[in-house]
């Protein structure tokens, strides 16, 4: 079911910028992402107001990152799962204002390091449920020949928040202890979210209704297992997924890839968020043109094309020498990114029943957050072990198997849908 929206010929990003619902999702989602990002960094901060007992190893980084990362991990499913049986706006703006109510009692709270774990956990917990209620939304304010453009725009949105939040987080944080006093970092953090909170409110969103009552007299485990049912017999839904998890499993590689490749090139570790700023510019690139011509490229094998030009520049960085050169084949990738993410985030809304899109968004972020997590656990090890351009290189193979095969696999649907 596709909303209907203010009559328009037009496709790309002017009809959704004649969206008003669209629209105050859209920048609301800034505000969270944002704070999202920048909420990492306020908690690595704050260590140093939580001191180390004498004689112990100094491992709270990694319990702070680790405790931000395992409600994903837990929870992604549920989160999808409770989105299907519960009104979307209520959740939208409920996570919003529960992380910003939270973030804003950090500092009543006493100085235990275990205070501040708890608190993230359950931050990142309540963002389960925050992440596929968001993704549920689209196609229910969208019309379905503009959710190519609107996955556009959120998708390079969500990476320009990666870039412009872990960026920014340091000096705003440091502006807000500076003029704002002793609270003023948690205050600009818990107002980013309060913010989203309050320009979502006035959504309207039109809520597809189940007929009959079978739903409600299942329980969580049999819509669980209900959500796989649909997984197994859907093919090209979850072969859509399978791409953006091969994608994501590659960012997060490259992640950790990039510090080494900052020594490669004669730049200090710190600086490695270069060669992801580039990636990242690259993919705002590639979304921006989908976005706004994506009804040129109908019938055309983009996530093929995407796969294909992220292996090539996985094989060739390491012989390259040029840092400008570097920073382009960052950014080509970051393009090839987009002609997956975009296309096959797209695909999942369009092909999937209403009932059955929080179950599926659940699942993928569920998914991608497992993608995003176990390649920081191996690819250091694996790195010292075989060496960076052999990484790399068995990455760029890796990547050229699964593109062909999911192209080759669906390519008589895709055709049809993308």
């Amino acid at each position: 079911m596709f909303p209907t929206e203010p009559p328009s010929t037009n496709n790309g990003f002017r009809a959704l910028l004649k969206n008003r619902d669209f629209m105050l999702l859209w920048i609301g989602q800034i505000f969270s992402q944002l704070a999202d990002k920048v909420f990492l960094v306020l908690t690595i901060a704050l260590l140093e107001n939580y001191p180390l007992a004498a004689g112990m190893e100094d491992t709270r980084r990694s319990d702070l990152f680790m405790t931000f990362t395992l409600p994903a991990i837990l929870f992604g499913s549920a989160g999808g799962i409770f989105v299907d049986r519960l009104p979307k706006k209520p959740i939208l703006v409920g996570s919003d204002l529960v992380r910003g109510i939270l973030t804003l009692i950090v500092p009543l709270l006493p100085r235990e390091f275990v205070l501040l774990l708890l608190v993230t956990f359950v931050i990142s917990t309540v963002t389960q449920f925050f992440a596929p209620a968001e993704q549920t939304v689209i196609p229910l304010l969208v019309r379905r020949e503009n959710l190519l453009a609107a996955n556009a725009l959120f998708s390079s949105t969500m990476m320009g928040a990666l870039i412009v939040g872990f960026a920014v987080g340091e000096p705003l944080l440091s502006w807000a202890d500076t003029w704002l006093g002793d609270f003023g970092q948690e205050i600009v953090v818990g107002t980013l979210y309060i913010l989203s909170a309050a320009i979502m409110l006035p959504i309207n969103i039109r809520e597809h209704k189940p007929t009959g009552s079978a739903r409600e007299q299942k329980n969580a485990w049999a819509e669980f297992k209900d959500g796989l049912r649909y997984l197994r017999k859907n093919s090209l839904v979850l072969n859509a997924m399978l791409q953006l998890t091969t994608l994501y499993c590659v960012f997060a590689a490259l992640t950790v890839l990039a510090i080494r490749l900052a020594a490669e090139f004669g730049l200090k570790e710190k600086q490695f968020g270069f060669f992801l700023a580039a990636a990242g510019v690259g993919m705002v690139f590639g979304a921006a043109i989908l976005g706004h011509w994506g009804d040129r490229f109908h019938n055309k094998p983009l996530p093929l094309i995407g796969f294909l030009s992220m292996a090539f520049v996985l094989g060739v960085f390491t012989f390259t020498h040029n840092l400008l050169l570097a920073f382009g084949l960052s950014a080509l990738l970051g393009v090839g990114a987009a002609l997956i993410g975009v296309p096959m985030q797209t695909l999942i809304q369009q092909q999937t029943t209403p009932e059955m899109h929080g179950k599926v968004f659940g699942f993928q972020n569920h998914a991608v957050n497992i993608a995003l997590s176990a390649p920081l656990l191996i690819t250091e090890r694996l790195t010292n072990a075989i060496g960076l351009r052999s990484v790399l290189i068995s990455m760029s193979i890796t990547v050229t198997i699964v593109g062909v095969w999911a192209w080759q696999n669906t390519r008589r649907v895709l055709r049809k849908v993308i």
